[in-house]
């Protein structure tokens, strides 16, 4: 009787409970007394007695005054090669139709990251195949890439794309861990059928916590993940991709709670406990001993405005970002990177050799005087430049084409065969476009190629 209470507010996805014995802790699991299948977990007190409490489950059954029963338990989720191929929610239950989940273990979904002289530092570049991410913001295996873009500019394909790459060519020691979190429905369907189709499937574990869900079980969808990839990298000593789509919508689910919970938002609309939100969920997917946890995060841009305090919010944990631009996407320039804001703290001689890092350096010069010699092309012509001026126009703009590319998990739409390009390769084609090799060549013919070697059939 002493862990009995009952539920005396709700509002939402918040339900405030009183316990005036036995006082439940944070993070505590709360079931109805008659109704054992509605769920609410503790996440902080309002007052002496009563605790605020996210409900995770259907909503309309609840009233006041209902009794509840603290079951001193945190939320679990199963873990394991059996959650691979499936799709799944916080709690574990299946999403996909192909029956119960048979996990032989379950672990809690809130963990500390490891301590400090656990983490291994990051030693080795990670090729995605995709030629202006592994040349203009390469990853590091362990590291975290963010993917920063408004609606409708390629975010989820890339990821998409990144996770068939890497997953596909190592299944042996690599497996993927997706976090769907606050997206639509049909998006994470698209997903599934692709994966079965390119055969990464079975590789893959998918924790979905759509857009219809109330804020509570989006939030918890990337605890629930990262659980999930955590035991993978430390039990069965797996290499882990850990891919989120997206964390803007993990930062809006945690700022909704905050505002049914009657907290006073900071100065930019958000929550107070945002960056340390950030903190917690992001210390928990770094490399741990001998194997690592790489994630690849979507992040919606709202607005365009990448300055919003929620996206900014999660700029200094990322390793690499890469910037989609909706004005390259309008020039049919596919992945739509801005290449000069897209970068890595990767890019030094000692991580990625001395030939790429400058090799870089002079194609970030050629794009930046590009972008002034545009002004005056956009006002006079491209006639109107210098000899010289031209040449570097001519070369920015090839090298902008170079940087397109056909994506496997898009040949069903494009009919358009995938191309894996190897980091090397294309530090040794962009510096042939630099040293003027390919100036007698016109622009169009580099779109969409993979090497340069294919510009012979073309």
């Amino acid at each position: 009787m002493q862990s009995q209470g009952r539920i005396i507010g709700i509002d939402g996805s918040i339900v405030e409970v009183e316990f005036l014995f036995d006082k439940p802790l944070i993070h505590d699991v709360i079931v109805l007394e008659d109704v054992p299948d509605i769920v609410l977990e503790v996440v902080k007190s309002s007052t002496t007695n009563s605790f605020f409490c996210l409900n995770l489950t259907e909503g309309k059954k609840l009233q006041r005054h209902m009794k509840v029963i603290n079951t001193r338990q945190t939320l679990h989720v199963p873990v394991g090669n059996e959650v691979l191929g499936r799709v799944i929610n916080i709690f574990g239950r299946p999403m996909d139709g192909k029956g119960l989940i048979k996990a032989k273990q379950t672990m809690p979904i809130y963990a500390k990251g490891p301590k400090y002289e656990e983490v291994s530092p990051h030693q080795e570049i990670l090729e995605t195949g995709i030629k202006a991410i592994d040349f203009f913001a390469p990853l590091v295996k362990g590291g975290k890439l963010g993917l920063f873009g408004g609606a409708g500019v390629g975010k989820t394909i890339i990821l998409t794309e990144v996770m068939h790459n890497i997953v596909a060519l190592n299944e042996e020691k690599n497996v993927s861990v997706f976090a769907g979190i606050g997206e639509r429905i049909r998006e994470a369907q698209e997903l599934h059928h692709t994966l079965k189709d390119k055969g990464v499937l079975k590789s893959t574990a998918l924790i979905i916590g759509p857009m219809s869900q109330n804020p509570a079980i989006r939030f918890l969808s990337g605890y629930s993940a990262a659980t999930i990839a955590e035991h993978f990298r430390d039990i069965l000593q797996k290499d882990v991709l850990f891919f989120i789509d997206n964390v803007f919508r993990f930062a809006q689910a945690g700022n909704e709670l905050s505002t049914l919970m009657d907290t006073i938002p900071s100065e930019d609309g958000y929550q107070p406990t945002l960056l340390s939100e950030m903190a917690n969920f992001h210390e928990r997917l770094v490399p741990k001993n001998n194997n690592s946890i790489t994630s690849i995060e979507a992040i919606y841009v709202p607005n365009d405005d990448i300055l919003d305090q929620g996206v900014q919010a999660i700029f200094p944990h990322l390793d690499s970002t890469i910037v989609l631009s909706r004005s390259v996407y309008h020039e049919g320039l596919l992945p739509a990177m801005d290449l000069l804001a897209s970068t890595s703290a990767s890019l030094n001689p000692e991580m990625v050799g001395e030939k790429h890092y400058h090799t870089v350096l002079a194609a970030q010069s050629l794009l930046k005087k590009a972008v002034s010699l545009e002004r005056i092309v956009s006002l006079v012509g491209e006639s109107e430049l210098s000899s010289d001026d031209k040449v570097d126009y001519q070369r920015a703009r090839k090298l902008k084409y170079y940087m397109t590319q056909n994506f496997f998990v898009a040949e069903n739409q494009t009919g358009k065969k995938g191309a894996f390009v190897e980091r090397a390769t294309t530090v040794d084609d962009v510096a042939k476009i630099l040293a003027g090799e390919l100036d007698t060549i016109s622009d169009n013919k580099f779109m969409f190629i993979g090497k340069l070697e294919e510009l012979n059939g073309k």
